[in-house]
């Protein structure tokens, strides 16, 4: 056989061998199910359990719940924590009902003298007792707080041999449990009179909570003389609080226990849907102490213990937080009632199945919207905010305002909730400094003119895409109290009927009354004003630029300071900002949650930092007025207090007033039992999952489209193939040349 002949043979068989796998091997990729994890953020087959995706913007900073007051940091106490009170996942109005107790908490209204007064008498009374009663069957998550070795606890006298190999909470070889009892509730409301432990709601509690006041004085300074003696901290210290009593808190057996309040406030049992009032078990504070684990940052700031649905099993709060089933969950069931008779009847399709209905819920650390967004449509992510950049891709809005998903997202078969939220964001003013604060007509009319000036309509427009509504105060729509026909006089006027934002002009004369014309100071040079914020993405940069051209068009010069969320918190409860924004969700469906936001008592400088009152607003009229209304039941007396209240924070201007977002979630098809209720935090629990039909749509829309490569590849070999052919030919003359030598 001639060389030559065999050579082209087999040059062609390869060349076509090798474009034959390559179709096959294209085909192959384009429809197996592996092709569609290329692209996955998860490890392969996590899709397919009952997992939800979610995630979360910022780090959580505090997860100990005597301390925590933040939503970001909530949406994952709340699942692990378990207050007694919980709000019914449907009922609107807002309803509250049991959580740990058997039934609601008996009420009884008690004279002077501690004997009990009849329903009717209840105006008379000078204290209420509440008595709760636990449900018996409620035990704490796995912990090894709890872990013995014989009568004494294994890990509550740690060495460094003892900690070998320990880097988190999940590491400890031995873990145990134990039932609720009345006393972690007790030690929970303690651990809140710690002046040490900085608890937000400290010196609300203290007015109402007989004994609280002296409990708090005679515990701190106890601590504090502790950790001078030890050369300790808070944070390595165990101080033990079983050794005091309050006077108004008492246990009468391992499942019942009271609180007694000064007169009556019906909005008390609301508290008690907080996380302030989660149980704590005075084994993990004790254990947490140990200097070692504060170390490795093992504390229960970090590493939350309790006996909700959920347990934390990853903290990595600059990447993941990893919520798991809590094996010693207790029984309880998804609602069988209670829902409007206009919502989806298919909310009740697992009705009286046992909770949580989930195995486990990931959230990853998602900073800008435009990679949330990409996940989310791809179906990595079961849920979904909308941005800006994504509003037109997701949503329609009619000539009447009406929102509705568009086609894309239909075909999705993509879903989405909307409402006006129980929440309001202000730009708040810091009334104890010396320039944008005071009490004064010019220091009101500086604050009043910028308020003018700041165009929250052209905000809600630009940056939200219409979903909002300009405050005229600081208590939201659905509140009592929240009156539509109201507005602010020294931000709005009425004309034609229609009322609007008063003109820059007004504002600009309003600056000039206030010893700024034309937003100059007496020695000519422009006003200039700090604000501080925690927006530092790049998606905050034109909101920033916003800010100051409102200010620019007073003539006033915006100076940013930017950083971290928690250096930022610490600045506006220090008392350290000139402007700030900063924002409120409803904890409970009742105006004093927003009044009490600039009432004098809550004030940062008043409460070393733990007040709720960013701005330091502090009005002696108001003050007086909260106090009235804030024990008043709903009715007409109690309306014209509260309207009274809001006139007068009205010209005094301590905020912005801001604007109440309108909620705009999407979520998959898969996702079931999505229902909006702004005041319930301990949601997750009801949430379901089709993961089949999850899996299915992820391998639908994340194929890889192969064939390009498979093109290039393809050229590639045709361009290759006349140069081996001309390397062949060469090859094969020499080869011709040699044989001939030879023959001769």
């Amino acid at each position: 056989m001639d060389i030559s002949d065999t050579g082209r043979s087999n040059t062609g068989v390869n060349v076509f061998g090798f474009i034959l796998l390559f179709v096959l091997l294209s085909f192959v990729l384009n429809t197996s199910s592996v092709s569609a994890d290329w692209n996955n953020p998860y490890p392969a087959n996590s899709s397919n359990g009952k997992t939800l995706y979610s995630t979360f913007s910022s780090p959580p900073k505090h997860l100990d719940p005597v301390i925590s007051y933040n939503s970001n940091e909530w949406s994952f106490l709340s699942q692990i924590y378990e207050p007694p009170l919980q709000y019914h996942y449907f009922k609107r109005p807002y309803a509250l009902q049991p959580l740990t107790l058997d039934n609601m908490p008996e009420i009884f209204y008690l004279a002077e003298d501690g004997n009990k007064l009849d329903q009717s008498e209840q105006d008379n009374a000078v204290y209420t007792e509440y008595h709760f009663h636990l449900k018996q069957d409620i035990r704490f998550q796995p912990h090894p707080a709890f872990a013995k070795q014989g009568d004494q606890y294994r890990y509550h006298s740690l060495s460094e041999k003892d900690l070998l190999g320990i880097e988190s909470i999940n590491d400890f070889q031995y873990t145990a449990s134990r039932n609720l009892r009345a006393e972690d509730y007790v030690y929970a409301i303690k651990r809140m009179a710690l002046r040490q432990n900085h608890s937000p709601i400290l010196d609300t509690m203290k007015q109402y909570i007989i004994g609280l006041d002296a409990f708090s004085d005679q515990v701190t300074n106890d601590y504090q003389q502790l950790l001078q003696e030890n050369g300790a901290t808070v944070k390595n210290r165990y101080f033990d609080l079983n050794a005091y009593s309050i006077d108004g808190v008492q246990v009468y057996s391992d499942f019942h226990f009271s609180i007694r309040i000064h007169g009556v406030y019906p909005q008390f049992l609301y508290w008690l849907t907080m996380n302030f009032f989660a149980p704590i078990p005075w084994e993990a504070d004790k254990f947490y102490k140990q200097q070692l684990l504060v170390e490795r940052n093992i504390t229960l700031d970090t590493s939350p213990v309790g006996t909700g649905p959920f347990y934390l099993a990853e903290n990595n709060p600059n990447q993941i937080m990893r919520l798991k089933k809590n094996p010693n969950f207790h029984a309880e069931y998804f609602p069988q009632e209670g829902l409007p008779k206009d919502a989806d009847p298919d909310l009740l399709n697992d009705a009286g199945k046992q909770l949580p209905l989930i195995d486990e819920a990931v959230y990853t650390l998602e900073k800008e919207s435009v990679p949330l967004w990409n996940k989310f449509l791809q179906g990595y992510y079961d849920a979904s905010g909308v941005s800006s950049e994504s509003f037109d891709q997701a949503v329609s809005v009619s000539g009447g305002g009406d929102m509705s998903l568009t086609p894309q997202m239909q075909q999705k078969g993509i879903q989405f909730i909307n409402a006006i939220q129980p929440t309001i964001f202000y730009f708040g003013f810091n009334m104890a400094d010396p320039v944008v604060g005071g009490y004064s007509e010019k220091q009101q009319k500086l604050r009043q003119a910028i308020s003018i000036a700041i165009n929250y309509e052209e905000y809600i427009s630009i940056f939200l895409n219409g979903r909002g509504i300009a405050a005229q105060g600081p208590i939201p729509p659905g509140i009592f109290g929240f009156d539509q026909e109201r507005f602010n006089p020294y931000v709005y006027e009425k004309k034609a009927d229609r009322v609007q934002r008063k003109a820059i002009d007004t504002a600009k004369k309003i600056l000039a009354e206030a010893g700024y014309p034309d937003g100059k100071q007496q020695d000519g040079t422009p006003l200039k004003l700090f604000y501080d914020t925690a927006a530092t993405g790049p998606d905050s940069q034109s909101q920033l630029n916003w800010y100051r051209k409102q200010f620019a068009k007073l003539g006033i010069e915006l100076v940013i300071r930017a950083t971290d969320y928690n250096r930022f918190q610490s600045k506006v409860r220090g008392a350290k900002v000139q402007l700030f924004s900063w924002g409120w969700n409803a904890d409970y469906p009742d105006p004093e949650n927003f009044l009490f936001l600039l009432y004098g008592g809550n004030a940062a400088i008043h409460t070393n930092g733990a007040g709720i009152n960013s701005a330091n607003y502090d009005n002696p009229q108001f003050n007086q007025l909260f106090q009235q209304m804030k024990r008043l039941p709903n009715g007409e007396e109690r309306l014209k207090i509260v309207q009274q209240m809001v006139e007068i924070a009205r010209k005094d201007s301590p905020w912005v007033w801001g604007f109440h977002p309108k909620a705009l979630a999407l979520y998959h098809s898969w996702l079931q039992n999505v229902w909006a209720n702004p005041l319930a935090n301990n949601t997750l629990k009801y949430r379901n999952l089709d993961v089949q039909q999850r899996s299915d749509k992820q391998l639908e829309w994340n194929k890889p489209v192969l064939w390009p490569i498979g093109l290039v590849m393809l050229l590639l070999v045709i361009s290759v193939y006349p140069l081996v052919r001309g390397y062949e030919k060469r090859q094969q003359a020499k080869i011709n040349v040699s044989k001939k030598g030879v023959a001769r």
